[in-house]
């Protein structure tokens, strides 16, 4: 480069310095060209407050990354575009990899990366007017009952966002606890901020989606708040950052500085005194489009349940984004627990490779790596848990928790 400035200043110096300083700023700029954008998908969700607080605040920059948010309008197009790679990744249900990888929720085989876990909670299930003083607040003994009283005028109806992924899981674990036969009532996909216009007309009588889409309901007089996801299990794992496959190989460090700059904003997230300019970044159109009272209630954990039952406050379980370190780390043993889901409610035929799908599409060293370099701890994997409204879960004998299910 050097020999190449000397040459062009040789020729170029008769025509005078401004010349010379031209040439030369072309040539820097050819040298050290702008970062190409890195660019990351969102569905108008609460939860993708991470990217969302990562971009307002400055942190991509921070870290170097040059990053484009781009509000999408469903999860099947998240999918679609970080698999073609329109999108190096994205904000995205847990375990929505792991439906397309098996073929529930896309083609058999496609690869769709788990790189950390953004936040825990802040789901719910809510039901149409028809349901209330039928049913109250987590009132599971009378679901069943419920929905028999009013399927003797309509069919009934429950919609979740996505095949395989975190809310349909939540909709199908209520249901079971309830003892309710998912085969008795009709379940449907419709993207989260398509919930509440659909429950208005008619077209469901319940749905599972997170927030703000259920304060929405409450607020419009559309529906009202059954149970939250973290009544069906606490500090259960929800959104995640998924990452196109030759992305996470081909730019490791930029991922990794992706990820360090989502990190920083999930600490800044769960200081529950930033949690109302959270909120009023999130309302703007460009990102969620909702009121900021209702984005701004919930996040603070004060849920109006609507249909007179009253507001619920959650002291330790409202949605979390970092919880001292507790949130982020992908767990493979959580991703067996979704795949035996998939057995279980019928969407697998036969079992999985659970270890290996894990495996290979969760990149546990990666988040080591970022998570050793921004001292968060990560946490112990594939120990046994238990989730609310589910028996006990070992990852290292899913057979036996399988055929405990069914008794």
């Amino acid at each position: 480069m050097k020999n190449i400035f000397k040459s062009i200043f040789k020729i170029s110096s008769p025509l005078g310095l401004g010349a010379v300083i031209i040439l030369a700023s072309t040539i820097s700029a050819f040298k050290y060209p702008a970062a190409e954008a890195i660019k990351l998908g969102f569905i108008p969700l609460t939860d993708c407050a991470p990217l969302v607080a990562a971009k307002e605040l400055g942190l991509f920059a921070k870290y170097g990354v040059n990053v484009e948010l781009s509000k999408e309008a469903s999860w099947a197009n998240i999918r679609d575009k970080v698999l073609n790679g329109e999108l190096d990744g994205a904000h995205c249900l847990f375990s929505m990899p792991l439906s397309v990888y098996t073929g529930v929720g896309g083609k058999a085989g496609s690869e769709m990366k788990i790189a950390m876990t953004l936040n825990n909670n802040g789901q719910a299930i809510s039901l149409s007017k028809d349901f209330c003083g039928l049913v109250g607040f987590k009132d599971l003994k009378k679901v069943n009952s419920a929905i028999t009283e009013i399927k003797k005028r309509k069919e009934v109806t429950f919609a979740m966002t996505f095949p395989g992924g975190t809310h349909d899981i939540w909709l199908r674990n209520w249901m079971a606890a309830a003892g309710v036969n998912q085969k008795s009532v009709g379940i449907i996909t419709i993207p989260p901020p398509q919930m509440v216009a659909n429950m208005k007309v008619d077209n469901m009588e319940g749905f599972c989606v997170g927030e703000p889409w259920n304060g929405v309901a409450v607020a419009q007089s559309v529906g009202f708040t059954h149970i939250a996801s973290q009544d069906i299990w606490k500090n259960h794992p929800e959104k995640a950052l998924v990452v196109n496959s030759k992305f996470a190989a081909g730019q490791k460090e930029d991922l990794k500085k992706v990820m360090k700059a989502i990190i920083e904003a999930q600490k800044w997230l769960d200081n529950m005194g930033n949690r109302k300019k959270a909120a009023a970044w999130l309302s703007k159109p460009y990102y969620v489009n909702a009121p900021v009272a209702v984005l701004e209630a919930r996040l603070l954990g004060s849920n109006d349940l609507g249909c007179d039952l009253g507001v619920q406050k959650y002291k330790d379980d409202y949605m979390t984004f970092y919880n001292n370190g507790l949130v982020a780390t992908p767990k493979k043993s959580y991703a067996m627990w979704f795949l035996a889901q998939y057995v279980r409610f019928g969407y697998l035929k036969s079992a999985p490779d659970y270890k290996g799908i894990a495996e290979k599409l969760i990149l546990d060293d990666l988040f080591a790596e970022v998570a050793k370099e921004m001292s968060v701890p990560v946490q112990p994997d594939m120990q046994a848990f238990k989730t609310t409204l589910d028996i006990n879960f070992d990852p290292n004998n899913i057979a036996g928790y399988l055929s405990a299910t069914k008794k």
